[in-house]
């Protein structure tokens, strides 16, 4: 159990500032993150790593000489949000580009990918290298769809090695890419975590058994099986990984025996003594190998094996020396003070966050909208409280349980973005989008980037210049869901809140199509999106943390689709734009 904490909303950002004061010699705190104190003397690739907080060291305590440049902090087991990557990559960008390293998830992914976008916008170069470690999250022919786990460490080694020797961007993704095609991993739980506050465990194992094939984000295994004696379970992790043997691996192989939190140094020593030899067994020479905590899950008891084969490259760079608050090998050359170019002035953003921008003003008639908006996302936000607990009880059945906390986090932070512009008189549009930017911002993760992203759609497609007639309304309902496919990659029947969202923008349209009254037709959409959520319960995920939880998932509604459906029946009430007509 997670012991020691304040307001648990409060949690990754109290010991993320921590971390920072502790280890300021080495790292300085900014928004989104953190980056090495000194800057490089000439223009290099920053490597910046990323996900969400509660696996410490990943990804902050690895900040430093030969290793990431930078670490993008999102909240407990949540993606950093587009604005989170974009603000630590402007504090580490040094002239050479960026290249972000994290595990293949859907939130990280989408989130990573925005920023990539943006950050190229801007002119600076910017790549992605995705960790998919975990042989147990997908089979072999099916290798693109697996997670990173323990394996992040390894890949991510490779990528901060080959940047501090200087290599191009081009080369310093090849080689990230390279540590991940030749890097195997498969974890076993013995219990799970607790978040910071909570009463109870994310799940919870019978007496005497043990999860195989479990994530680093509080999810089950995907195996229960008795628990086995320390060599029955070396044998099991070591032969189910050689099993994965890539094609043209050597006989050299570097190997992390990571613990998930709570499994004792001694206890891992334990394993090790009988890993090591198997390992040999099958011909193996050993480079360097790790045991310790590399890649936790808060509190979680548990283990993983990794191994990583090596040529002469991915050796070298593996045994290059490193120097962060967490990992050292080596002695590393001491750098001066940097002299690489600055940013621009404008560009700097402090650790409390960027200043917000000016939005435009926006007509009478859209003006008069505005109140309607703010109570249908105050409708939301009552909405969302009230199903914290229920939305958290069923993202734990498959997930990592933060599904109530995050959907609160962003329908808070819309809510206080609502209000600030329609302070500063923007449009019913305008408004929308800074409440999407918001969400999007403090919620991080999956569902975060997706309703920032279709709340913004929405309000484009409303607009500042007129008060939004029914019709229009549809379309902004179409717009959001058009918007939320598009970023997502999800289908109807992948058992997501697009299971929700499509049925509400159909249903909504065709009434609207048939002079139905806004009321009316809403309520109806409205029932067509709490039914498609409920019918979920009997659909297999396809998409995002729960689809490796598959079987386990089957018989529990997806929670992105219940909160869907509850917010928008919740917000229906007051966007009739008959009410408050001006």
């Amino acid at each position: 159990m997670t012991h020691i904490s304040n307001d648990r909303a409060d949690f990754a950002d109290e010991a993320l500032a921590g971390f920072c004061d502790l280890y300021s010699p080495i790292v300085r705190q900014v928004q989104g993150g953190a980056v090495r104190r000194t800057r490089p003397t000439r223009p290099k690739v920053a490597v910046l790593l990323g996900g969400g907080s509660g696996h410490y060291p990943a990804f902050a305590g690895l900040i430093g000489n030969g290793f990431a440049d930078g670490a993008v902090v999102g909240n407990i087991f949540t993606s950093p949000s587009s604005q989170q990557a974009v603000a630590v990559a402007r504090a580490a960008h040094s002239g050479a580009g960026i290249v972000f390293a994290y595990g293949n998830y859907a939130g990280d992914v989408m989130n990573f990918g925005v920023a990539t976008e943006r950050l190229r916008g801007e002119g600076i170069q910017a790549e992605n290298v995705l960790v998919t470690d975990d042989i147990a999250s997908a089979p072999p022919a099916e290798r693109e769809r697996r997670r990173g786990i323990a394996g992040d460490f390894a890949v991510f080694k490779v990528l901060g090695a080959a940047a501090e020797e200087g290599a191009d961007l081009a080369e310093v993704v090849r080689l990230g890419r390279k540590a991940n095609e030749f890097t195997r991993t498969l974890g076993a739980t013995f219990g799970s975590c607790t978040f910071p506050g909570a009463e109870s465990p994310l799940f919870s194992l019978p007496e005497g058994m043990m999860g195989l094939g479990l994530g680093i984000h509080g999810e089950p295994g995907l195996d229960d099986r008795p628990l086995p004696r320390a060599d029955e379970l070396a044998r099991t992790l070591v032969e189910q990984v050689l099993e994965e043997r890539p094609d043209g691996a050597g006989h050299r192989v570097a190997v992390v025996l990571n613990g998930l939190g709570s499994t004792k140094a001694e206890e891992l020593f334990v394993l090790w003594r009988a890993v090591a030899p198997l390992l040999r067994s099958h011909g193996l020479e050993l480079v360097a190998p790790e045991v310790g905590e590399l890649v936790t899950s808060l509190d979680m008891a548990g283990v993983s094996l990794t191994v990583m084969w090596l040529d002469d490259e991915l050796e070298r760079l593996w045994l290059a020396p490193a120097e962060t608050p967490a990992f050292r090998r080596g002695r590393v050359q001491e750098q001066p003070e940097g002299a690489a170019p600055e940013l621009p002035e404008q560009a700097e953003e402090s650790a409390a966050g960027p200043v917000a921008a000016s939005l435009p003003e926006g007509s009478e008639a859209s003006r008069g909208y505005v109140p309607s908006c703010l109570e249908a996302l105050a409708a939301a936000q009552r909405t969302l409280h009230g199903l914290e607990p229920e939305l958290g009880a069923l993202d734990a059945i498959a997930g990592d349980g933060d599904h109530g906390r995050g959907m609160v986090r962003g329908v808070n932070a819309a809510m206080d973005a609502a209000r600030d512009a329609a302070e500063q008189g923007c449009g019913a549009g305008s408004l929308l989008a800074a409440a999407g930017d918001a969400w999007a911002d403090k919620a991080g993760g999956t569902s975060g980037v997706l309703w920032g992203a279709g709340l913004r759609a929405w309000g484009q497609r409303l607009g500042d210049a007129e008060r939004p007639d029914d019709a229009v309304i549809a379309a902004g309902i179409e717009a959001f869901a058009e918007r939320v496919v598009a970023l997502g990659g999800a289908q109807k029947g992948d058992k997501t809140l697009v299971d929700a969202l499509l049925p509400f923008a159909a249903e909504l349209r065709a009434a609207v199509d048939r002079a139905a009254p806004l009321a009316e037709a809403w309520a109806n959409a409205s029932d067509a999106a709490a039914l498609a959520a409920q019918q979920t319960a009997g659909l297999r995920p396809q998409k995002g943390r729960a689809r490796p939880l598959a079987e386990k998932s089957v018989g529990t509604p997806d929670p992105g689709a219940v909160s869907l459906a509850a917010v928008f029946a919740a917000m229906g009430p007051a966007l009739d734009p008959s009410v408050r007509a001006v």
